[in-house]
Order: C-alpha cells, then structure tokens, then sequence
C-alpha cells in the first residue's frame, strides 16, 4: 500500500474515533512505506505527525519517530512551506516530551500554538493543546497542564469527536484529583470507559484502571488498588507488553505491595503471629522487587530514565524497609543522577527524601563515633531542604508534603530533638494533606505528631492551648489533634470498646476507627 492521500485520511479518520486495530492494519499493510518514509516524499511531514500521533497510541515505539526525524534535520526550514514547518515541529515537541525533555516540548508547542494559521485544522490545534498539557503534567505544573486539557477537550467537542473527549477525560481526571475533586474525578473516569469499551481501545483502558488504582491508593484502600492495578497489567500485557504504560503500572503495583508490607511489619512487632507476618512480609517484599525489576527491563527498551528512576526510589525504600541501608542508598544516588541529567525536579525531590531517610535511619542506629552521627544528622537536614526546595518548583503537594515530613523527622530525631522545629514542619505537611488523605503519608505524619508528643508532653500541649496558644493552626486543626490525643486514652478505659467511645463522645464510630487506625492502634 502507497502512501497515499486516501490512506493519509484514513488513519488521520481513525485517530479521531480512536480506532487503534484499524490504524494499526492500515501502518502494517505500509509499513514498507512507513519506514523508508524521505522528505522528498508527497505529504512526507503530514505522514510524519500522523506516524507520531500513532506511536503515541502504541503502534512500534519511539524509535521508529527518532529515526524519521534524523531524515528530515537536513531540510531547510526558511524553504519549508508554513503548514509543513508547522506539523515539523508538532512531531518534534512529541518526540521531545516522550523523551522527558518537557521543557523544549513545551518552548516547541508555545511558539506552534502563536503562530499557527487561522487555516489550521482544528485536530492540529487540539493535539498542540493535549501535548502541551502532557509536558506541563510531566514536569509538575497541574494548573497549567488543566488549562490546556481543558483547551483540548472544548476543541475535541467542536469535532463531535467522543471517542477523542473521552481519551481527554482520563488526563483531565488525574489532574482534578490532584487539585481534590475526588469524585469528580471518578465520575469522568467511568465517564471515559463507557466511551471506549466498546471499541477495545486497550491503551485508554489500562489508563483507566491504572488511574483508579493510585485514586484508591490515597484512601489507604490498599488491596483494592493492587486490583486495579492488576488489571491494567492484565490489559497492557495483552497488547503492549513492553509499554512504558506497562512499567509504569507494575511500579506503582510495587509500591502498594510495599505498603501493605509495612503494615505487616508493624502488626508483626506487635507479637501477633510475629512468624507467619514476618514470612509474610517477606515474600510481598520479594514479589514487589519482582515487578520492580519487569518494570526497569521496560524502561531501558525505551530508554525512559524518570521511570528507571522511580524504579530506583521504590527499590531503594524497600531495601531500607528491611535494613540493607548500603543498597538503599546505592539506589537513592542512582536515582538522583537520573533525575538531574533531565532536570526531572520530581524525581530528584523523591530521591532527596528517601536519602534523607537513609541519614536519618543511620543516625536512629547511632552508628559510628559521634562525628559520624553528628555528620549523618547534618547531611539529613541538608537532603530534606533541598527536597523541599525542588519539590516547591512543581505543584505537586504530596511531593511537597513528603519532604516536609522529612526534614520534621531530621528534626526530630536523636541527635537534633528540636521539638519545635519539627512541629513547624508537621504543620506545613499537615496543610498539604487532605482528609481524604490517608495512605503512607498522613501515617508518617501520625507518626512524626506521636512522637513529638510524647517528647515535649501533652499537657504542654493542652497548656498551650488553654492560654490560647495555637501557633498557626486553624481551630479544625487544634480539634484534629485534640481528638488524637483524647479519643485513644477514652477508647482504652471504655475496654476498647468503639461503640462505647462512639456513645460516650458523640461523635461517629467511623472518626473513632480512623484516629484509632491512625494512632497503629487498629488494624
């Protein structure tokens, strides 16, 4: 099959009603054509934004783009006709964000956007848009990347395009849930399934799942994340086993598998058949480095050096968690380079933190003289803030938050004891945190706000509070903790006994199980 006008309409036709095995059939049955695509060929830039949209989708990878693009560095832009330069370059910004430099696709989709034609068709002008909020996601600008979602998806109504709307939908949601819109975000989830179910459109399909699976993760609904989160890798696998879509999943399962590992470990401590937790424990940990290292053999097919680095945080945590602090830290140094190549402030953030741990861990076992415990201290402090200071280039609040948590724990820990400071700390994270929030993180910082406590003392709090010292706290916050130190000490003389605090306080079983689950007193 030549690459001709018709089959250009074709597959630009089946982009807009997501139609992937057709498009897919339609670049095999070219695939001669495709390849050994020139710029000397009729419509050769329109062929090669079209080949970019569908390796977008999946079709072959992003080698298959690189390689065109080399054929036409070459070709004199100031010759190129305006609407050929323009697609140029369209394929260019994809090719940059699809290989983590968000910055240039984002510079590259600015200047198209400016001086695209009025003549423009309005597909070019809703991929510019859905591209730019894809770079601007990538680098942790939400507000920004929502704009331009919401740019794409007013465009993609203009074509009476649903199956276009619903793939915009999925990216849409992510970003409202990361503002809080919880079932909003939800709601245009199943929204977007109801569209493409039908048309087996397996890519959108595990996003979905995969979506709903970090959705749920927040609650601390752990194991109904890890289902979600099996099924999209049921999904991906079908079609796209070796999709970056694919590693991307299999880490995030890895770190649920990682969470719920913790929380074996905390009930194992407690003496409750510590044996069988503790055999537990070690096989969820074995089978998440599993899925780890599937998902790092993903991403070194393509490349991909922010997922290699999530690889290496996840990776690096896990070993921490049992104890091998030189593995750990060997991964956390890995991971921050990766991330500093590509200027990914995420990943760096991320690393920054869990070395912090590391530090932190180090200093908690008092190893070494007490220059080197002293010098693991300093080096804590110096992490956390400098995982404060780049997780504030990006809008990612629990980013922020973790690192908060961090620098609290620095402060907290045996060597500083700067109660106060850590306090601080608690706060900012606290402000970060929703009450929807209540996975890994709010119980770092149940655990942070515990042992503040018990260090400076509850009736130095309740003293404070009586002299209408709250510091910076808003009254619901005074109330959070209020009930965090009480509804513990009523459930222990009520004999443990919910219902009976439920009754005693006025307030609902469900806020008791929470502070109590919160407090690691119930499981």
């Amino acid at each position: 099959m030549s690459l001709s006008p018709a089959l250009l309409r074709k597959l630009d036709d089946a982009l807009v009603g997501r139609r992937v095995s057709e498009g897919f059939a339609l670049l095999e049955r070219a695939s001669e054509g495709v390849t050994h695509l020139t710029p000397k060929d009729p419509r050769a830039v329109s062929y090669l934004l079209s080949i970019a949209q569908w390796v977008d989708l999946g079709y072959r990878d992003l080698h298959l783009v690189e390689g065109l693009l080399k054929r036409f560095s070459a070709v004199r832009r100031a010759d190129m006709k305006l609407a050929d330069y323009l697609q140029l370059r369209m394929t260019e910004a994809f090719f940059a964000f699809a290989s983590e430099d968000a910055a240039t696709a984002i510079s590259i989709l600015e200047s198209v956007l400016v001086v695209q034609p009025e003549a423009s068709k309005p597909h070019f002008i809703l991929m510019a848009h859905f591209w730019k909020a894809r770079a601007h996601r990538q680098k942790g600008e939400y507000e920004l990347a929502l704009r331009h979602i919401l740019e794409a998806k007013s465009l993609a109504e203009q074509l009476c395009a649903p199956k276009l709307i619903a793939v915009i939908r999925i990216h849409e949601s992510w970003l409202l849930f990361q503002r809080g819109q919880r079932k909003e975000a939800f709601r245009l989830l199943d929204e977007a399934e109801a569209e493409l179910k039908p048309i087996g459109h397996a890519l959108s399909l595990g996003n979905i799942e995969s979506a709903r699976g970090r959705f749920v993760r927040r609650s601390g609904e752990y194991a109904k994340a890890l289902e979600h989160f099996h099924r999209a890798i049921a999904i991906y696998s079908k079609q796209f086993p070796n999709h970056p879509n694919l590693a991307r999943v299999l880490v995030n399962a890895a770190y649920v598998k990682r969470l719920i590992a913790l929380d074996l470990s905390h009930r194992s401590k407690e003496g409750r058949a510590r044996g069988i937790q503790h055999d537990r424990y070690l096989t969820i940990c074995r089978e998440a480095l599993e899925l780890l290292q599937r998902a790092r053999e993903i991403y070194a097919l393509h490349g991909h050096q922010a997922g290699t680095g999530s690889v290496l945080v996840n990776a690096g945590h896990l070993h921490l968690d049992s104890g091998d602090i030189d593995r750990a830290s060997e991964e956390a140094v890995k991971a921050f380079h990766l991330g500093k190549e590509k200027q990914d402030h995420i990943l760096m953030s991320r690393a920054r933190t869990l070395q912090a741990a590391i530090e932190n861990m180090q200093v908690e076992e008092q190893v070494g003289e007490a220059e080197d415990i002293a010098s693991h201290a300093n080096t804590a402090t110096q992490y956390s803030e400098e995982a404060i200071a780049l997780a504030k280039q990006t809008q990612n609040k629990r980013l922020l938050a973790g690192a908060y948590i961090a620098r609290g724990s620095t402060a907290a820990n045996d060597f500083f004891e700067e109660w106060e400071v850590a306090k601080q700390f608690v706060s900012l994270a606290s402000d970060l945190l929703s009450p929807d929030d209540r996975d890994h993180l709010s119980k770092e910082l149940l655990v942070l706000k515990s042992r503040i406590l018990r260090a400076i003392g509850i009736d130095q709090t309740l003293r404070s509070w009586s002299d209408g010292l709250t510091g910076d706290k808003t009254f619901q916050q005074v109330t959070e903790e209020f009930a965090e130190i009480v509804i513990p000490k009523v459930w222990m003389r009520e004999g443990r006994k919910i219902s009976k605090v439920a009754a005693k306080l006025s307030i609902s079983p469900k806020k008791v199980r929470r502070i109590l689950r919160n407090a690691q007193l119930l499981h």
